[in-house]
């Protein structure tokens, strides 16, 4: 792993400065105040606002996606009803939020039913589309290669064992420290048929595991792998491993859904991916 240094301006005071389009990119605001700071058209990607506190401000035409919770907007916690409106608009959306294997099983039943209508619709478009970014996210190419790498982490090395899983297409999370053996190949262009087999492989493997799940072993925890990898090797709850890969092929659907009406629209960006 490589060692990250940084310009320590811890406590500096930046007053009267004008920084209208800089660039901020690994860099750590906890703790730090603003007064009076004009933030209009910012652009924030996987920032963490956890505790963040706002008063006096004007929030008009703003566009947020991410993990909401306790979110209070002058006194009422708007999370909830957050969450209630997009389980209304989707009626799939609370299976992704199963309480025993049962429920597991009928999950992975929608996400195979989504994810078949999402990959035809990406086989009517052009070959290069399907390498196209949009405003700066994984093209529909990149997106089934990370899906595969949290096939591997979470189910075939953290759930099943294998120390290595990894093929040489496992596309990891930008953020994620290099962390050897784990493939990070960012230039592969794979064909669709290409990651699509790789895909069926993972996908195949995960319906083994909730085929044969029961309540007993959804209760339990892993076994730790001690091979260096990731995830870190220690033990982890089962309902952990298996929510994470449903929030995962979930939100990445929806994801590929988005940016594919968007390529239809004439709207690709080749932009560097930031995940």
């Amino acid at each position: 792993m490589t060692d990250v240094t940084y310009d320590d301006q811890t406590g500096a005071r930046f007053e009267r400065a004008a920084l209208t389009g800089a660039s901020f990119e690994d860099v750590y605001l906890d703790g730090a105040t603003f007064h009076d700071v004009d933030l209009r058209g910012a652009s924030l990607r996987q920032v963490d606002l956890r505790g963040l506190r706002a008063r006096d401000v004007w929030l008009e035409d703003v566009d947020i996606t991410g993990d909401v919770e306790n979110l209070v907007i002058n006194g009422v916690d708007v999370a909830p009803l957050i969450e209630a409106e997009l389980d209304r608009r989707d009626p799939d959306r609370p299976k992704m939020r199963p309480t025993d294997a049962a429920g597991y099983r009928e999950a992975w039943d929608v996400l195979e039913r989504l994810w078949a209508g999402t990959v035809a619709r990406a086989r009517t478009f052009p070959a290069d589309q399907l390498h196209e970014r949009v405003d700066g996210e994984w093209s529909f190419i990149e997106t089934q290669r990370h899906l595969v790498f949290a096939t591997d982490a979470w189910v075939c090395r953290a759930l099943l064992g294998e120390p290595e899983p990894w093929d040489a297409l496992d596309l990891p999370h930008d953020d994620m420290p290099d962390s050897p053996p784990v493939p990070r190949d960012r230039d592969a262009r794979p064909s669709l048929d290409e990651v699509l087999a790789l895909r069926a492989d993972r996908t195949a493997t995960v319906r083994r595991v909730v085929d044969g799940l029961t309540d007993e072993a959804l209760a339990g925890t892993t076994e730790p792998v001690t091979a260096p990898g990731y995830p870190e090797p220690e033990s982890y709850a089962v309902t952990r491993i298996l929510r994470t890969i449903l929030n995962e092929e979930w939100q990445h659907r929806l994801y590929a859904e988005r940016d594919l009406d968007a390529l239809a629209a004439g709207a690709g960006d080749p932009a560097p991916a930031t995940h």
